[in-house]
C-alpha cells in the first residue's frame, strides 16, 4: 500500500490545490477552462483511488482522507451554484469535439467494418441474384420493379415520422455503443449487420432498376452523413469500451473501463444530440419533391459543418493548455 500511496500523493496534492483555488461564491469560475478539466480528471481519479483503497487497504485514516477528498471534488463539481450553463457549453465547445479527435482511431475503425461489409454487399447484391435471395430482399426488388418509392409515405405524416425515424436512429446509435461491452463483438455486429442490410439493399435496387436506386440515393443523402457519422462515433465509443477490457495498458481493467467509459459515455451523448437534426431533415426534408441538388447540398453542407466542429472546436484551449504545462 505504500507503493499505491507513493504513487498517487502528488495527484491528491495538486486536486487539494485546485479545491483550494475554488474557495468562495465563484467557485469554479476562478478558475482557467483548462483547470476546470485538470480538476474533473483529479476527481475521476481519486474516485478510483478511493475505490482501491476501500477495497485493499486497512488503513482507515487513509480512506477517509480520500472521501473527505472526493466528497468535496464532488461538490465543486457538480453542486456548484450557477455552473450548469458553463458545463453545457464546455462539454460542446470543447470536450466532445475533443474526446472525438483524441479516440478518431475507433471511430474510424468502426467506420471501416461498416464500409467493407456495405461495399461487399452492394457489389454482391448488384451482380448475383443468390445474394439478394440469401439476404432476403426480394421485396425490395418489387417494390423496385413497380417504382413503389416507399420512402415518400413519411410525407403524409412528417411530424409522426420524424420522431419515430429519430428514436430508431438513435436506438442503433445506443447499440452499437453498448454492444462494445462485449468485448467489442456486439458492436461489430451491429456495425457489420447494417452495413450488410444498407449495401444490400442499394445493391438490390440498382441491379433492378439503376433509376429507382438513384432515388433512393437522394432520399438518403441529405440526412445520411450527418446520420452514419453518429452512428460510426457511436460504434468506435463501443469498441473503446470493449478494447479498455482487453487491453487495459498500464491500468487495472477496472480503472481502464472508468475512464474510457467516462468519455464513450460522452461521445454517445454527444452523437444523440448530432441525431436530433438528422432525424429532422429525414423526416421533413429527405422524402420530400425538393430538387435532387437541394438534398445532395444538404448531405454535403452538414457534413463539411460537422466535421469542421469536431475538429476545429475547442483547439484554441488545447493550445494554452499546453502552454500553461511547459
Amino acid at each position: 500500500m505504500y507503493r499505491f500511496i507513493n504513487d498517487r500523493k502528488d495527484h491528491w496534492k495538486r486536486l487539494e490545490e485546485l479545491l483550494a483555488k475554488t474557495e468562495g461564491v465563484a467557485g469554479l469560475r476562478l478558475l482557467p477552462r483548462a483547470e476546470v478539466r485538470e480538476l474533473g480528471e483529479l476527481y475521476r481519479r481519486a474516485a478510483a483511488d478511493l475505490a482501491i483503497a476501500r477495497a485493499e487497504s486497512r488503513d482507515p485514516k487513509l480512506v477517509s482522507y480520500l472521501n473527505s477528498l472526493v466528497i468535496r471534488a464532488h461538490g465543486k463539481i457538480y453542486r456548484a451554484e450557477g455552473q450548469g450553463g458553463r458545463v453545457l457549453w464546455d462539454f460542446f465547445a470543447e470536450d466532445f469535439p475533443r474526446i472525438f479527435r483524441e479516440t478518431f482511431g475507433f471511430t474510424f475503425t468502426a467506420f471501416a467494418v461498416f464500409f467493407i461489409f456495405a461495399a461487399g454487399a452492394f457489389v454482391l447484391c448488384l451482380t448475383d441474384q443468390r445474394f439478394i435471395d440469401t439476404l432476403g430482399l426480394g421485396q425490395v426488388q418489387m417494390l423496385a420493379q413497380t417504382d413503389t418509392r416507399w420512402w415518400l409515405d413519411l410525407n403524409q405524416a412528417n411530424q409522426i415520422g420524424s420522431s419515430e425515424i429519430l428514436t430508431n436512429n438513435i436506438r442503433v446509435a445506443f447499440l452499437a455503443f453498448a454492444m462494445g461491452a462485449l468485448i467489442c463483438v456486439g458492436t461489430l455486429y451491429i456495425l457489420a449487420s447494417n452495413g450488410l442490410h444498407i449495401g444490400g439493399v442499394l445493391g438490390a435496387c440498382f441491379k433492378t432498376d439503376p433509376e429507382f436506386g438513384r432515388e433512393l440515393v437522394a432520399f438518403m443523402v441529405g440526412h445520411g452523413v450527418v446520420e452514419l457519422s453518429c452512428i460510426f462515433i457511436a460504434g468506435g465509443a463501443g469498441l473503446m469500451i470493449g478494447y479498455s477490457i482487453l487491453n487495459p495498458g498500464e491500468y487495472t481493467r477496472l480503472d481502464s473501463l472508468k475512464i474510457n467509459g467516462i468519455k464513450a459515455v460522452k461521445l454517445a451523448v454527444g452523437c444523440a444530440f448530432l441525431l436530433v437534426g438528422a432525424g429532422i431533415i429525414e423526416g421533413f426534408l429527405s422524402p420530400s419533391s425538393l430538387p435532387h441538388y437541394v438534398k445532395y447540398a444538404t448531405g454535403i453542407g452538414t457534413g463539411i459543418a460537422m466535421f469542421s466542429y469536431l475538429m476545429l472546436a475547442g483547439r484554441s484551449s488545447e493550445g494554452r493548455s499546453a502552454a500553461e504545462g511547459l
